[in-house]
C-alpha cells in the first residue's frame, strides 16, 4: 500500500486521533451529566435525557454503509472532528439561554451521532493508514492510552477545572462555558493539525458499488442473528452490565448531593479528583489486570470469578450511602476498589465480544455486539434516575446491587472454548 503523505510516521497521527475518538465522548455521557447536576436538573430528568445519547453508539453499525459509499475515510474522520469542535463551541453559547436544557441537549443529540460517525471512520482509517498487520497490533496500546487519556483529561481534569470557577466566580453557568469552550479550542486545533497531518492511503476511497455494499450489508446482518445459541448471547450482552448501568448513571449525582439528601456532598472539584481521575485510573489498572488473567487461565475457566470481581464491589456503594463517610481518603480507596473491578470484569466482557464476533464478518459483528451492548447501558440508565427518586440513594444502590444477578445466571449459561483467550 502507497501512502502519499507527506508525514506517514503513526506517532504523528495515531496517538492524536485516538485522543480525538475519546474527546466528545467524554462531553456527551459524562461531563453532561455532572454539568447538569450543577445547573440543578432533576436527577430524573437528567438520567432520561443523558442515557438517550447513547442511542447512536446503539445504532451506528447500521449506517456504517454510508461511511463506506460517500467519501473517504480520512475526510470523514477530519469533518466530523469538525463537527464535534462546532458542537462544543455551540453548548458553551448556549448555556447562557433561558432554554439551555433543551437546546445543549439537541446539540449533544449531533455531537453523540458525529462521535459514533468517527468511530467509524476512524477505526476503519486506521487500518488502512497503518500498513502492516504488526503495526496494527504495535499500536493497539497506544490507541487504548490515549482514549483513556482522554477520558482521564476530561472526567477528572475538565471537571476539576470547573469545580475551582465555580468556586472563584460562584456562577456554575460561567464556569462550564469556559471549559466547553476551552475543549472547542483544543477540539478543532486536532481537526486542523488532523487535515494536514493524516496518511493518505491509496487504498483510502470511496465504493462506488452501492447496491452490493447494501446485499453485503444485510447477508452480514442476517449471519449474526444466525449464529448458535443467538438468544443467550444477546441476553448476556444487554444484562451483563444491568446493575453497573444504573449505578454508572446515578454515581456522579450521589457524589455530588449534598447530605441532606442523602448523597456525599462533594465538591465538583473533589469529585473531578476522586472519580474522575482515580477512579479512572483504577479503571485502567483493573482493565490490565483482567486480561492478564484471561491470558492465563483461558475465558472459560476465568468468565465467573471476574463476574464476581466485577460486580461484588459494587456493594461500596451501598456503604457509602449508608455510612456517609466525610473522609476524602476513605471515599477514594471506595471508589477506586468498585472501578477497578469494573475494569476487571469488563475485560471479560470485551473478550467474549471478540468471540461473538469471530468468522467471516468479525469487524461487522463486532460492531453489532457493541450496539447491543450500549443499548444494554441505554434502557437500564433511562429510568435509574426515576428509581432512585423513589427509593433514595441506599435503597436505589441495593437495587442495583440486586440487579447484577443476570449476569452471573447467563455467565453460566454461554458456551466458550476451553482454550479461548488462553496464551
Amino acid at each position: 500500500m502507497k501512502i502519499t503523505s507527506r508525514n506517514a510516521n503513526p506517532w504523528a497521527w495515531v496517538p492524536s486521533v485516538s485522543f480525538s475518538q475519546g474527546v466528545p465522548y467524554v462531553a456527551v455521557m459524562l461531563l453532561s451529566t455532572v454539568m447538569y447536576k450543577n445547573l440543578g436538573i432533576s436527577n430524573a430528568d437528567l438520567a432520561f435525557y443523558t442515557a438517550w445519547l447513547y442511542l447512536p453508539w446503539v445504532v451506528k453499525p447500521l449506517w456504517s454503509p454510508i461511511v463506506e459509499m460517500f467519501g473517504t475515510k480520512r475526510r470523514w474522520t477530519v469533518l466530523m472532528q469538525l463537527v464535534g469542535g462546532a458542537g462544543l463551541a455551540a453548548v458553551a453559547l448556549t448555556l447562557h439561554a433561558p432554554d439551555f436544557f433543551r437546546w445543549t441537549l439537541l446539540i449533544f443529540w449531533l455531537m453523540a451521532f458525529s462521535s459514533a460517525t468517527h468511530d467509524i471512520a476512524s477505526d476503519g482509517f486506521y487500518m488502512l493508514g497503518l500498513p502492516t498487520q504488526r503495526q496494527q497490533a504495535a499500536f493497539v496500546g497506544v490507541r487504548s492510552a490515549f482514549y483513556k487519556l482522554a477520558m482521564i483529561s476530561g472526567q477528572g481534569g475538565l471537571v476539576y477545572l470547573a469545580g475551582q470557577l465555580m468556586k472563584a466566580t460562584g456562577d456554575p453557568v460561567h464556569a462550564w462555558s469556559v471549559v466547553f469552550a476551552l475543549m472547542a479550542v483544543l477540539f478543532l486545533a486536532l481537526c486542523g493539525y488532523h487535515q494536514l497531518m493524516l496518511p493518505r492511503p491509496s487504498d483510502d476511497r470511496r465504493h462506488t458499488a452501492g447496491g452490493a455494499l447494501w446485499q453485503d450489508f444485510v447477508h452480514t446482518f442476517r449471519s449474526f442473528f444466525q449464529k448458535q445459541e443467538i438468544g443467550v448471547t444477546l441476553g448476556f450482552l444487554l444484562l451483563y452490565r444491568l446493575g453497573e448501568a444504573q449505578l454508572l448513571k446515578m454515581a456522579a449525582p450521589f457524589l455530588l448531593d449534598p447530605r441532606a439528601k442523602g448523597g456525599l456532598g462533594l465538591s465538583t472539584s473533589d469529585f473531578g479528583l476522586v472519580y474522575g481521575t482515580i477512579g479512572v485510573c483504577a479503571l485502567v489498572l483493573g482493565g490490565l489486570a483482567g486480561g492478564v488473567v484471561v491470558s492465563r487461565f483461558g475465558l472459560k475457566r476465568a468468565l465467573m470469578p471476574m463476574v464476581v470481581v466485577m460486580h461484588v464491589p459494587d456493594l461500596v456503594f451501598v456503604y457509602l450511602a449508608t455510612a456517609l463517610p466525610g473522609n476524602l481518603a476513605l471515599v477514594s480507596l471506595c471508589l477506586a476498589v468498585e472501578q477497578f473491578g469494573y475494569g476487571f470484569g469488563f475485560a471479560a466482557f470485551m473478550l467474549y465480544m471478540v468471540l461473538v464476533a469471530d468468522g467471516e464478518h468479525k469487524t461487522a459483528h463486532y460492531a453489532l455486539c457493541t450496539g447491543f451492548m450500549a443499548l444494554g447501558m441505554m434502557l437500564p440508565g433511562m429510568v435509574s434516575g426515576w428509581i432512585q427518586q423513589q427509593l433514595g440513594y441506599q435503597q436505589f444502590f441495593i437495587w442495583a446491587c440486586i440487579s447484577t444477578l443476570p449476569a452471573f445466571v447467563l455467565a453460566a449459561r454461554v458456551r466458550i472454548p476451553a482454550e479461548f483467550g488462553r496464551q
